[in-house]
């Protein structure tokens, strides 16, 4: 009988931790880093910390559509050979697309790591 990719209960709280921590991050830098505009101002007027600096980095990654690219590809990926670090890091991937603007790219990552858990898991030896 074939087993099919299912993590267990124990990677699933890890994949649980992964993916909120992941989505609280990304949601803290879009609502108290990227869309605030005193931030911003005090950004662009040469303020330099590690936020200005990580703000700086999540805008150039977006307007690349980073988040949405390495989403899929990791996805895709995982598609192909089921493991749970993939899975792990295509969903830390996705959470960041779907919230940093990145919502077309992401949602097919999403999509890709719904069937994942179609497939069968990997032979072990």
């Amino acid at each position: 009988m074939t087993r099919l990719f299912l993590p267990s209960a124990r990677a699933t709280n890890v994949l649980l931790i992964v993916g909120f921590g992941t989505l609280g991050y990304a949601l803290y830098m879009r609502y108290m880093a990227i869309e605030q505009s005193t931030i911003g101002l005090a950004c662009a007027a040469g303020l330099s910390t590690w936020l200005c600096a990580t703000r700086h980095v999540v805008i150039v990654l977006y307007m690349h559509s980073a988040f949405g690219i390495t989403a899929i590809i990791l996805a895709a990926l995982n598609l192909l050979r089921p493991s749970l670090t993939l899975f792990a890091l295509a969903l830390a991937a996705t959470c960041c697309g779907v919230v940093l603007y990145n919502v077309g790219l992401a949602s097919l990552a999403a999509g890709l790591m719904v069937l994942s858990l179609a497939r069968r898991a990997p032979a072990r030896g």
